[in-house]
């Protein structure tokens, strides 16, 4: 029989464990196909500060395809996604998120596609984003517009990270040991075919998500600086189409100088443009310090999680 790993992050989710352990039981359960499965549930404690991970201890007692891991602190949810690969023993692999955004209910109809063995990867997005703050929604719809412009690594507008997975792709993501993660990324630049399901966003039930809009806005900067090198390309194309102005603005006042006698006045308007190439250079070397901090962790090789417990053997 197939053994289906399911892998579940977890940050202070106390209100949600036994829910989403309650759903997929039932699902499991009122489905033959998958009935007749061995499973796996484990679940990554990211650090967190509740009883997160008291309820997840209490409940592997009493059920030993009940498995865990818990970090010495907070080292992300990309970190906890690759502990959870990393240690998953099934033939195939399921990620699902602890708040029931990602709809156990889909689980048959997924592991039924990938059976089939013409995919290798079935994964789900949303089709719409009800129940998020609009100015939150427009600037994620912004982020897959930008990033799939200016990277080839195509990344699906609503993707979530609930998806399962043959053992050969998980193997291949896993191969990918960078310290600077951003998964949706990585799922697409292995490759594999992916059968992708749709479904209509469903709002967490209990307790408050951990992703704040600048959480949110520092992991699409990372996204965008994993997959992608045109910010450094636009940097320097700033600064062409500006030397360039500078140069034609020169040859204005020479021009004019001869020519009327003129040189150009106007202090505010000279402090402006100094202002103004003064931030484009800034910014220019901005973008070139997140690519170096980037390539310097890299460098310090650290891992990528510390496992402080763990009943995996």
């Amino acid at each position: 029989m197939d053994l289906l790993s399911i892998v579940i992050p977890c940050l202070n989710e106390e209100k949600n464990i036994f829910s989403i352990c309650k759903e997929i039981s039932k699902v499991i359960k009122g489905n033959v196909e998958l009935s007749n499965l061995n499973f796996e549930l484990i679940f990554i404690d990211d650090g967190s500060d509740d009883k997160t991970l008291e309820i997840i201890k209490k409940l592997s007692k009493d059920c030993e395809e009940i498995k865990f891991i818990s970090f010495s602190r907070n080292f992300g949810k990309e970190a906890a996604i690759y502990a959870g690969l990393k240690n998953s023993s099934g033939d195939f692999i399921i990620l699902m998120d602890a708040d029931l955004q990602d709809p156990p209910v889909l689980l048959p109809q997924m592991y039924s596609f990938i059976k089939s063995g013409l995919y290798d990867c079935v994964a789900t997005r949303r089709t719409s984003r009800k129940g998020e703050p609009v100015i939150r929604s427009f600037f994620t719809e912004s982020f897959y517009k930008i990033i799939n412009v200016i990277s080839k690594t195509k990344i699906v507008n609503g993707a979530r990270d609930f998806r399962i997975m043959t053992r050969q792709m998980v193997n291949s993501i896993l191969e990918v040991s960078e310290y600077n993660r951003f998964s949706k990324g990585i799922f697409s630049w292995v490759g594999f075919k992916t059968k992708w399901l749709e479904y209509e966003n469903i709002e967490r039930q209990q307790g408050q998500t951990n992703w704040s809009f600048w959480k949110l806005s520092i992991y699409a900067l990372d996204g965008i600086i994993s997959f992608s090198t045109a910010p450094l390309y636009l940097s320097t194309i700033t600064g062409i189409i500006f030397s360039l102005l500078a140069v034609i603005s020169m040859i204005i006042i020479i021009i004019r100088t001869l020519i009327f006698g003129d040189a150009v006045s106007g202090w505010s308007s000279t402090i402006s443009v100094i202002l103004l190439l003064g931030g484009i250079q800034l910014f220019s070397i901005g973008i070139l310090g997140q690519y170096l901090s980037k390539t310097y962790l890299e460098t310090k090789n650290r891992p990528i999680y510390i496992c402080k417990e763990t009943n995996i053997r």
